[in-house]
């Protein structure tokens, strides 16, 4: 529920872009970003900054070369999102958001019940991706003349 102190506490209008980080987010996040790799040179980018870059995508839906200016080159946000999405850091990191979250909330850290209704039990009996796929499909438009425009001799 939104109270006063709801309010002061989720108040991004002091960061640069609502989907910046803030320092308690990056010293949550930090750890689990993964060191650079050894024998390569220094790493010149500033991490915090690659989570905001991907975070602004993420939250705006924009594309990758509409970054702003001021967060680090689309190549190297996309090839730290492309890195992390091989390597599990990304699924590392939404994880540890996940169990701050329902702790936070006063919540097992992982759920114990699932709510399943009736249409996605049906859907699972039936095989659902496969009848999703082929309703997504174009309909195929019939090879037979129609009997409208056949001619008459």
């Amino acid at each position: 529920m939104w109270t006063n102190e709801n309010r002061a506490r989720y108040d991004r209008s002091g960061l640069r872009y609502p989907s910046d980080v803030t320092d308690a987010e990056w010293a949550l996040i930090a750890p689990l970003i993964p060191p650079a790799k050894r024998g390569g040179g220094k790493r010149r980018v500033d991490m915090r900054q690659v989570v905001n870059g991907l975070m602004y995508v993420l939250s705006t839906g924009c594309q990758w070369r509409a970054i702003p200016k001021d967060l680090p080159p689309k190549s190297t946000v996309y090839g730290y999102f492309d890195l992390w999405t091989y390597d599990g850091t990304l699924d590392r990191l939404h994880h540890a958001l996940y169990v701050k979250c329902r702790e936070a909330a006063g919540r097992d850290a992982s759920p114990t019940a699932a709510v399943i209704d009736s249409q996605s039990v049906k859907a699972a009996e039936k095989g659902g991706a496969a009848l999703i796929r082929t309703a997504m499909m174009r309909a195929r438009r019939s090879t037979a003349r129609s009997g409208i425009f056949s001619s008459t001799r």
